[in-house]
């Protein structure tokens, strides 16, 4: 979330210094003099705010951060440019890079916070929390004979102390059914896998769901897909929902392995960078395997550049509601002090020519308060016929029309699905009710189910398992019984429930693999891949 805009006149003056500072820091390096040059370009507007500065530090009636108001100020200042220009302070550049690159230094565990306590709920195959000994359903109670138990611990925070340079130790206290044990873990470079889940739907449909676009993302969807293909695949589900996009040459990758050669990718352009155009090679190994794509309101970026990509070029079908509509590329550019500038320096453009950056002519608040905006109008529910007006209208080139201006117009329409949902289940939802009973109940059941496919076909939530649930959560989450609210959402209830279990034993693959049964989306492609 981006930090509440100043209202006051002062910092937007520092944060115009500042900027300006940076540019002429490039002048004061060469053989002119800087004094010179500063007086040559109106340096007597500037020398004003430079006595701001000298009057805030001396008068202002409270302390003055100058780092934190610099630092706030300059990032308002970029998105009075466009929304997606930023600042990224040198203290948060790490943890955003570890996400670009795919990977950081750590333990290799997925925890989970119930009731203050730090419960393990997987373990990453071959990491040193393996080697260690540590084993899914553990409790943290020590991190480095720092006690974390039964204190209000923050995921950051746990973080902080798990993670760390590679070959660097961390000494771990857990408990494990009624003994604690002292694990001496050698931390080492944990993936941040670009995939939730790669499975085959059926024996000639297969299904990839990719969370992001990382360095690593190309590399890993090759392997997914080629596993795929050997199982039999000749047709395949390309999940982007809710993927908020990443490094475009992961996205241009993918989409080259289903295009013939020589077809446009994406375009490029900008006033100040040189026009490009991502072009497909031949040979892709997926040049036959017919191709659904999933994309939502918040599929946005380099998902909207492979959605668009594959709709331009006739190769696939789009299924879902409009994509996020940004079009705008930036680049990352280093500061002396380790920080990043974040500018956009070009527009995309699909291969008919489509810009799909939605307006950004408001405030930044605006701007992002147009997903919700879509919920109040209906859009979710029904495409917006008012995007589609002729000066945003292209042709492909089978001649399929398809629109520019504001995301990617899915081929399909699929509407959200809002059945069952209450105020009871929302509740639920937005407390640790689910996860947390789904690690309790798995805690002696974990070698109980070979497989997703085995547990999703074999399990039953009975009704006593539900009036279980209903009672916990309203004892250890303080979510209220509702009658109404339950009936009204039993079987929402009962199908998150029985995800949640499944998350809890196969992360992501077996959240999936319960829900996809249940998914408008799923089924949907799937029908139109069999014909």
């Amino acid at each position: 979330m981006e930090n509440k805009k100043n209202t006051y006149l002062v910092p937007i003056l520092l944060a115009i210094f500042m900027s300006l500072g940076l540019l002429l820091g490039n002048f004061l390096t060469k053989r002119i003099s800087g004094e010179a040059y500063f007086l040559a370009n109106g340096g007597e507007k500037y020398q004003k705010i430079q006595d701001i500065i000298e009057i805030l530090n001396t008068k202002y009636v409270d302390s003055v951060n100058a780092e934190e108001l610099f630092e706030q100020t300059i990032g308002d200042m970029l998105h009075k440019l466009d929304p997606h220009s930023n600042y990224i302070p040198a203290r948060e550049l790490k943890s955003m890079t570890e996400s670009i690159e795919g990977k950081f230094g750590g333990i290799g565990v997925r925890f989970f916070v119930i009731r203050d306590t730090i419960c393990v709920t997987n373990v990453i195959p071959n990491s040193p929390s393996e080697k260690a000994g540590i084993l899914a359903g553990d409790k943290i109670v020590k991190i480095n004979n720092k006690s974390v138990a039964s204190k209000k611990v923050t995921n950051d925070a746990i973080m902080s102390m798990l993670k760390g340079d590679e070959n660097t130790g961390v000494e771990i206290q857990i408990y494990r059914k009624g003994k604690y044990l002292v694990k001496k873990v050698i931390r080492g470079e944990i993936p941040i896998s670009s995939i939730s889940s790669a499975k085959m739907i059926n024996s000639t449909t297969g299904y990839i769901k990719l969370e992001q676009f990382s360095v690593t993302t190309t590399t890993e969807f090759r392997a997914a897909a080629m596993g795929l293909q050997a199982k039999g695949m000749k047709a395949m589900i390309l999940d982007l929902r809710n993927n908020g996009g990443g490094v475009l040459t992961s996205a241009t990758d993918i989409v080259d392995d289903f295009l013939r050669g020589n077809l446009p990718i994406v375009m490029m352009k900008g006033k100040h960078s040189e026009s490009f155009t991502y072009r497909s090679t031949s040979g892709g190994f997926l040049e036959s395997t017919k191709l659904a794509i999933l994309i939502n309101e918040n599929s946005a970026s380099a998902s909207e550049i492979v959605a668009g990509a594959i709709q331009d070029n006739d190769r696939g079908t789009i299924i879902g509601r409009r994509s996020f509509g940004k079009g705008l590329v930036q680049q990352d550019m280093q500061l002396r002090d380790g920080s990043d500038l974040r500018l956009t320096i070009a527009r995309y453009y699909t291969p008919t020519g489509r810009c799909i950056q939605k307006s950004y002519k408001g405030s930044i608040e605006e701007y992002y308060q147009d997903q919700f905006e879509r919920m109040d109008n209906g859009e979710l529910y029904r495409p917006d016929t008012t995007l589609f007006v002729d000066s945003l209208k292209f042709k492909t080139p089978k001649g399929k029309t398809v629109y520019g201006g504001g995301g990617i117009m899915p081929d399909i329409f699929i509407p959200f699905d809002s059945t069952g949902m209450s105020f009871y289940y929302a509740e639920l939802r937005y407390s640790n009710a689910f996860p947390s009973f789904a690690f309790d109940f798995v805690n002696n059941k974990r070698n109980q189910w070979k497989t997703p496919e085995q547990f999703n076909s074999s399990f039953k939530v009975t009704d006593d398992l539900l009036s279980k649930f209903v009672i916990y959560a309203e004892k250890q989450e303080k979510v209220k019984q509702n009658v109404g609210g339950f009936k009204w959402s039993k079987r929402l209830i009962s199908q998150t429930l029985k995800s949640e279990i499944a998350r809890q034993l196969w992360i992501e693959d077996g959240y999936f693999t319960v829900m996809q049964g249940n998914d408008a989306e799923i089924q949907k492609a799937l029908q139109i891949l069999m014909k």
